[in-house]
């Protein structure tokens, strides 16, 4: 597979990578946490995902555990990603952003994750009761200690924690210019997809502009844009998308057109959808790199196999015209 190479600190990793989140969180009830499992991050690795992303708040830490598996086994060729900053309570999700917190959460993903050092290390989201230096501070001393290699920004609920007018990443940028002054930000992980462009306004941009990596998150759009959904198909309780505005059976249905235009693509070149999604990420900036989620090894395969798909212009700006998806994304 094709290697990149993002963010201050020169990270090298497979074009695609691995979000290991479904396995644990947020999609299935009977979430998978045995062999099947365990065969799909073999399988992204085996194809060059190298990149694996997890975070302690995943079961949570059960996805930490099963990623700390594979890389007993498989370190060298694994490339691992993980997030700190966010507790899972009985009813609600809160951030922890204390200086003390996030170095002991540290020494627990480094246990979990059975490595004595973590390639990147994402703040999940920042402390509205901690000033972001402070907890960006206690990062950059993981760093010194040899704990992490590199540190990363997740901004994937930017929609959700939204406070002002203005550009949806605005927020984010203003964040990302203060702790820039504190450690190099090397990555930062948001939304991007033909459905959810919004982070090209300013955010990849940004990004390119100071050689930070871009880590694009739900590239296929939580499954959509891989066409093998049907409106109105349903969906088990504790998967999120029963809960999504764009996933009813209504918005389905008004959305196909997208998936049709991926498809008519895909035709052109013998791909799937999905590839021609992940690839279309992919072809935003050098320094873009798609971890589309999965809990299959087939899935995780087929992604890998974006990395060779090579879009046209004309292939780009067809992609490009596309209808904007309908409905709300939270």
């Amino acid at each position: 597979m094709e290697r990149r190479t993002i963010g201050a600190t020169a990270l090298e990793v497979g074009a695609i990578g691995l979000g290991c989140m479904p396995m644990h969180w947020a999609y299935t009830a009977s979430q998978q946490s045995g062999e099947g499992a365990l065969r799909t991050v073999h399988a992204a690795l085996d194809a060059g995902a190298s990149l694996l992303d997890t975070a302690d708040m995943y079961g949570p830490f059960t996805n930490e555990l099963l990623v700390g598996r594979v890389l007993r086994e498989r370190r060298s060729e694994a490339f691992v990603s993980t997030k700190c900053g966010l507790l899972v309570g009985e009813q609600h999700i809160v951030a922890n952003g204390r200086p003390g917190y996030v170095k002991r959460a540290c020494d627990a993903s480094l246990r979990r994750l059975q490595t004595d050092v973590i390639d990147l290390y994402q703040l999940h989201r920042p402390d509205p009761e901690v000033p972001v230096e402070e907890t960006w501070g206690a990062m950059a001393e993981l760093v010194a200690a040899g704990k992490v290699r590199a540190l990363g920004w997740c901004a994937i609920g930017a929609r959700a924690h939204r406070r002002s007018a203005g550009g949806l990443y605005d927020a984010t940028i203003r964040q990302l210019e203060r702790v820039q002054q504190v450690f190099p930000v090397s990555c930062v992980q948001a939304e991007l997809s033909v459905w959810s462009r919004e982070a090209l306004d300013a955010l990849v941009p940004w990004c390119a502009s100071r050689g930070v990596g871009l880590l694009a998150a739900m590239p296929l759009g939580n499954g959509f844009l891989s066409g093998t959904l049907t409106p109105g198909q349903g969906f088990e309780p504790e998967d999120i998308r029963a809960r999504h505005p764009r996933f009813t059976a209504e918005m389905m249905a008004a959305n196909q057109p997208i998936v049709a235009g991926l498809r008519r693509v895909a035709v052109r070149h013998g791909a799937t959808a999905a590839q021609v999604a992940l690839a279309w990420v992919l072809a935003q900036g050098r320094h873009v790199v798609p971890v589309p989620g999965t809990k299959k090894a087939r899935w995780a395969v087929e992604n890998a196999g974006a990395a060779e798909l090579s879009l046209e212009s004309e292939d780009l700006a067809e992609i490009g015209g596309l209808p904007r998806a309908l409905g709300s994304w939270y």
